[in-house]
């Protein structure tokens, strides 16, 4: 089933600085798609919630909590007002919840959201490692795909590139390179973009050493190395033409994801890479790869991020004790 966008959810970090790009985007997809776009802030500063309890009795803080939501909607409805055209239907929301991202993936849940988007949040030195960011929460734990904005530049027929692994060297289900089409050409159809399909492969000498994680020297025959390349342009090639991407739009490349999608993105300028989320090593938390998470950072463009079908997000249904107790 082909995938379709009708609800919208643009995660707000802070209302009163609303990116302004952001929601351009958020317009230009919903104007293409028919979708509906919501506009959503958690409220999640626990300690200066905490400080609104003290000498004050319960109703008290709840009115003066119910007031700052009240204050937040109307800081996101001006955002929305001054960018949305009018033929882009569109609402706020903001909610007392905790952590931000757990707030987002109930939000979505609580609205059949089909695609998120967020500016991706600047990391602080060792912030990676922590995966303590919204963003990177996001890519782990929302169930719909997650659009993160990089780039101010605004979607105009833009170049959208799909990062497909037919062989699946990276522990991918099958199904999900058929999943990232889907969502890429969605978005290329609401906005009038062009698609394009990635993949890059290291030789076959290169990865046999890596798979036995030693540096030895391997002499392979050429016919075995042409017989390998040729498989996996063949699986690339049915995978690209089952979306109807011509081959000039077909990219494929020898070397490292890193140097050669670096390459393909600034000669097509594209706006938007659409890449895979997975689980790994039988961990429940899901990954893009260490290489996509080295690439985010260096990305010029926004990132699609699409998680593999039945995805279910680890997150409690329920909001957390704090928050249950400030409300």
């Amino acid at each position: 089933m082909a995938v379709k966008i009708r609800r919208i959810l643009v995660a707000v970090r802070d209302p009163a600085r609303t990116p302004r790009s952001m929601l351009h985007k958020a317009a230009a997809l919903a104007r293409g798609s028919g979708a509906r776009v919501e506009l959503f802030h958690a409220i999640s500063e626990p300690v200066a919630a905490l400080a609104l309890r003290r000498g004050r009795s319960k109703s008290n803080a709840q009115e003066h909590m119910s007031e700052i939501a009240t204050r937040t909607v109307r800081q996101l409805e001006r955002a929305a007002r001054a960018v949305f055209p009018p033929q882009v239907r569109w609402s706020a929301h903001a909610e007392w919840d905790y952590p931000p991202h757990e707030a987002i993936v109930r939000r979505v849940r609580a609205t059949r959201t089909d695609l998120v988007i967020a500016a991706v949040q600047p990391h602080r030195t060792g912030g990676r490692l922590l995966l303590a960011n919204t963003d990177w929460e996001l890519i782990r734990h929302c169930p719909c795909p997650v659009l993160l904005v990089k780039s101010t530049r605004a979607y105009e027929r833009p170049g959208i590139v799909v990062s497909l692994d037919p062989f699946h060297a990276h522990a991918k289900p099958a199904s999900l390179d058929w999943r990232l089409l889907e969502a890429a050409g969605a978005v290329a159809d609401a906005l009038g973009g062009e698609l394009h399909a990635f993949h890059a492969h290291l030789p076959l000498a290169a990865m046999i050493p890596f798979a036995l994680s030693q540096p030895v020297p391997v002499a392979l025959p050429a016919e075995a190395e042409a017989e390998h390349t040729k498989r996996l342009r063949a699986a690339f090639d049915d995978l690209a033409k089952s979306a109807r991407i011509p081959p000039a739009r077909r990219h494929f490349m020898v070397g490292s994801v890193a140097d050669t999608l670096d390459a393909v993105l600034r000669r097509t300028r594209a706006s938007i890479v659409v890449m895979g989320a997975v689980s790994r090593s039988g961990l429940k938390r899901v990954f893009i790869g260490s290489t996509a998470e080295e690439l985010l950072d260096r990305l010029p463009c926004d990132v699609l991020v699409v998680k593999p079908q039945g995805f279910e997000a680890d997150v409690p249904a329920e909001k957390p004790s704090f928050a249950q107790r400030i409300i």
